[in-house]
């Protein structure tokens, strides 16, 4: 079973290689790395093209213009020749180096779709130390009508399912992976199991949890992708959400 890895950088110099050095440390074997740049001008290409040859072949660097990261990650996915496809962004690493074996081997027995765990964010300051824990053990497919999706980071899926009901709707400005989930999940039922493990480590800052503004773009975006599946649903159910996650900070 070969996994494809797909990072979309811009600008990530500064943290890219950790990205890179958590790929090449990865246990499971068969394993390819797609990265999709969108033009960097940091030395963000440099750094990749001189980690290329440490990957021996399982590398492969795609640079030109992009409508934004769900475009670039759109792009990686139509790329990847792997049976399974993860996104590993270019400020995060895996949190151990068998993630990718235990991925392999769950879907190997199980036959499932898909498989997703756990992530945990770190500040700049201190990336041993987690700040919050993002757990995927309490989610269920009717969830997704609060707000709810398995750590997106985690989701490793099977190519054909992603090519059989479509990739990222870039029409999204924050919450495309919401939209997506909701697809998969919870109108197309795919079969999913849940790995109780740690899979990524995670900058806090990202797109859609560094500010009020985004907060408010992300219910926005959920309204919306209920309303484009056909699935009632309000604000109030929506907020609801908020308030269990005040407790991932004190996991």
């Amino acid at each position: 079973m070969k996994i494809s890895v797909v990072t979309a950088t811009f600008n990530s110099a500064r943290t890219v290689r950790d990205t890179l050095e958590s790929v090449l440390r990865q246990t499971y074997p068969d394993v390819e790395l797609i990265v999709k740049d969108g033009g960097s001008i940091d030395g963000t290409l440099d750094i990749c093209r001189e980690y290329e040859p440490r990957f021996e072949g399982r590398m492969r660097i795609l640079s030109g213009p992009d409508q934004g990261i769900y475009d670039a990650m759109n792009q990686g996915i139509e790329a990847a020749t792997g049976d399974v496809v993860g996104l590993l962004n270019s400020d995060d690493f895996y949190s151990a180096d068998d993630i990718l074996a235990v991925v392999a081997a769950t879907l190997a027995e199980t036959g499932c779709d898909a498989v997703y765990g756990d992530i945990h964010f770190v500040s700049d300051k201190d990336l041993t130390r987690p700040v919050r824990y993002y757990s995927s053990a309490s989610f269920r497919r009717e969830r997704m009508m609060q707000g709810w999706m398995p750590a997106h980071p985690s989701f490793y899926c099977r190519r054909d399912i992603y090519l059989k009901f479509g990739l990222f709707d870039t029409s999204f400005p924050v919450a495309a992976d919401f939209e997506q989930l909701l697809r998969l999940i919870y109108i197309r039922g795919i079969s999913t199991r849940y790995i109780a493990r740690d899979f990524v480590t995670m900058r806090i800052g990202g797109s859609s949890t560094k500010s009020l503004g985004s907060r408010i773009q992300i219910m926005k975006d959920h309204l919306r992708a209920f309303r484009k599946n056909g699935i009632p649903n309000n604000a109030l159910r929506l907020s609801s959400r908020y308030l269990s996650k005040v407790f991932e900070y004190f996991r």
